[in-house]
């Protein structure tokens, strides 16, 4: 599955896991005899099966360069990786290398004593791109949240560092299918609001029964996060955006802003895919994979679904959520965070040989072919011209990051009030679009009350 929401929705361990592997951790001790490794081979988890194929490969290079073997296991969905690593934690038969969620998995495997600190071993870190150079990284941010009570993260340490970053990616990333834009005589990528619009418009007219717009409403946060907040952002700047979460009558939802905001996003509600209201993420990837729809939203993280669930990526048209044409910020580019990242066993017998492996994915070339075999994008930086390096679809997803102002943070969640639930917020504004059950002033409203009350509690 690509399911990726914001990264306080991620899975992660229960506290009575936690207390497991804790305690099994503490009865192996560091560098225990029980693992599944040797010295001159290495053994690696993913939960990633589109992943498998690539690592192989590189493991091969791995192999020429150091002589030493990787295997890779995949381990999936989700929770059953979790319960093996509880399982093997208890018998003392961790991998020496994992994939882990990253600022996630990491940290709670990390808490538990699972993993080694890789704060001094990791030295090349000036090959990430900055955004993300640090990721896998405590904060002060996480440290903080490691002390609250129930934690699933409990045990960290200022400045630990539990992961290197594999994969990385955003949100807000529109997938169109290239054949059916050029039959509606769509021969670029829309660079505005107005211009997506145009051509779902186009799109739908030429595609009565298959041309519309897909995604996962069953998880809310995806129409709201994946493209109504991009879009808002690029409308009003991040002054106006932060403002729509305040209690400021003259800045939040019920403010003209505010109002011109769910103006812009209700353009899109004609071109619904009919029943998207009820699909899962993977459903409505699928939709579009299959060719139910023209149309989906996702992140850099779906190309891999589609691929893997028949669509060619050369019929594939990606662009990240454009601004208004009188936008405050017309090139809006977006943030990129770790998706995925890369841990070593505390119970590994070769912890040398684990820090090089996670070395050498680090490498451009090997990260490159990583990325094509895999189709996720590297952390590692690639030059001025990715699309040369990549091709023309996982290119356009890179160069559309930025950073600063210009661009759009899903993981900034500074602005909103401490309780804030995303998904609560999400379901009031489905009443507008996808459901057509509230009108602007009353979707305003609906979210504004919504949002005081998370502040009245604060």
């Amino acid at each position: 599955m690509n399911r990726y929401l914001r990264r306080s929705a991620r899975t992660h361990l229960a506290l009575a896991t936690i207390l497991a592997l804790a305690g099994a951790v503490t009865a192996c001790g560091p560098g225990g005899g029980g693992d599944s490794s040797s010295g001159d081979n290495l053994t690696m988890w993913t939960f990633k099966q589109s992943h498998v194929a690539a690592l192989q490969q590189a493991a091969e290079s791995f192999k020429q360069k150091t002589g030493i073997g990787v295997t890779v296991e995949a381990i999936t969905p989700d929770d059953a990786f979790i319960a093996r690593v509880q399982a093997a934690a208890q018998t003392r038969n961790l991998p020496d290398i994992f994939e882990v969620h990253t600022n996630g998995d990491d940290f709670t495997f990390g808490g538990a004593g699972l993993l080694e600190d890789l704060a001094d071993e990791a030295t090349w870190t000036d090959r990430y791109l900055p955004a993300v150079a640090v990721e896998g990284t405590v904060t002060e941010r996480y440290y903080r949240q490691s002390l609250e009570k129930g934690a699933k993260t409990a045990g960290i340490k200022l400045d630990q560092r539990f992961s290197v970053p594999l994969t990385i990616g955003t949100f807000g990333i529109v997938y169109a299918n290239k054949e059916r834009l050029a039959a509606a005589g769509v021969t670029e990528a829309p660079k505005t609001w107005e211009d997506f619009v145009g051509v779902l418009g186009a799109v739908q007219k030429a595609r009565p029964r298959d041309g519309g717009l897909s995604i996962g409403f069953q998880a809310p946060t995806t129409g709201m996060e994946w493209l109504m907040q991009p879009m808002a952002y690029g409308k009003l700047g991040r002054a106006g955006f932060t403002g729509l979460f305040s209690r400021d009558p003259a800045l939040n939802w019920t403010s003209p802003n505010g109002r011109a905001v769910l103006e812009t996003y209700h353009q899109v509600t004609p071109y619904w895919m009919p029943g998207t209201q009820t699909l899962t993420i993977d459903d409505a990837d699928l939709a579009f994979a299959q060719g139910r729809s023209s149309f989906v939203v996702g992140g850099t993280f779906t190309l891999a679904f589609l691929s893997q669930n028949g669509m060619d990526p050369a019929n594939i048209v990606t662009f990240p959520v454009p601004a208004p044409r009188d936008g405050a910020v017309p090139e809006l580019s977006l943030a990129p965070f770790a998706l995925t990242g890369l841990s070593v066993s505390a119970t590994t017998k070769n912890k040398e040989g684990a820090v090089s492996w996670l070395e050498h994915l680090a490498q451009p070339d090997v990260a490159a072919r990583f990325a094509k075999d895999a189709l996720d994008i590297p952390p590692v930086n690639l030059g001025d011209d990715p699309a040369g390096t990549l091709g023309p679809v996982l290119g356009a997803m890179i160069s559309s990051f930025g950073s600063g102002a210009d661009a759009y943070n899903p993981g900034d969640t500074t602005h909103q009030p401490p309780s804030y639930d995303a998904a609560v917020v999400a379901r009031s504004l489905m009443e507008l679009t996808p459901l057509r059950k509230a009108d602007v002033p009353t979707a305003a409203a609906g979210l504004q009350k919504i949002i005081d009350g998370y502040w009245a509690g604060r």
